[in-house]
């Protein structure tokens, strides 16, 4: 490896190790702690539900972060062109898929989720019983979607740890 590249590909890689720590290190804690300290606390749902809703609008500004940097270093190692440090098929799709999917929950679903959320809590009586069924079929898929970007990120980890084993200079 040419040594003006050297540095910079040691800082890519840690920032990526980081940038994919944030992203599945984050949703572990959600699912892990968070979400029952929050239920286990709260007195209502009502608190709870918007307590939470912002702690996941909060871990999404995080992986809006984390995926600029992983594309970018993706990038940064495809351009380099160093065959030590090569970007893969499957780590390319597998980082795609995770964007991708991330993208839809944090453009499309979370925000549907936000706005019936505050229906569902303005509401009285049987409106507010039916407006929160609605919430509870469109939470569904994102719970659904966020296991997938966890599985997706741990996948992730794994091709960039197989990576690390290869002697240098080889390429698949």
């Amino acid at each position: 490896m040419r040594p003006m590249f050297r540095w910079g590909v040691i800082g890519c890689l840690t920032l990526e190790w980081l940038a994919l720590g944030l992203w599945v290190g984050g949703m572990v804690v959600l699912i892990g702690a968070v979400i029952p300290a929050v239920f286990n606390t709260f007195g209502g749902q009502d608190s709870g539900g918007l307590f939470l809703t912002r702690a996941f609008e909060g871990y999404h500004r995080f992986v809006i972060g984390a995926g600029a940097v992983l594309c970018a270093g993706s990038w940064y190692r495809w351009w380099i062109g160093e065959p030590s440090v090569a970007v893969g098929r499957g780590e390319l799709i597998v980082l795609a898929l995770m964007v991708v999917v991330a993208g839809v929950i944090i453009l499309v679903l979370h925000p549907e989720a936000a706005a019936l959320q505050a229906q569902a809590f303005a509401a009285q009586g049987d409106a507010k019983k039916t407006a929160l069924e609605s919430l509870f079929r469109v939470l569904m898929p994102i719970r659904v979607l966020y296991i997938v970007t966890l599985i997706l990120g741990i996948v992730l980890m794994g091709i960039k740890t197989k990576r690390s084993f290869r002697p240098a200079g080889v390429h698949p």
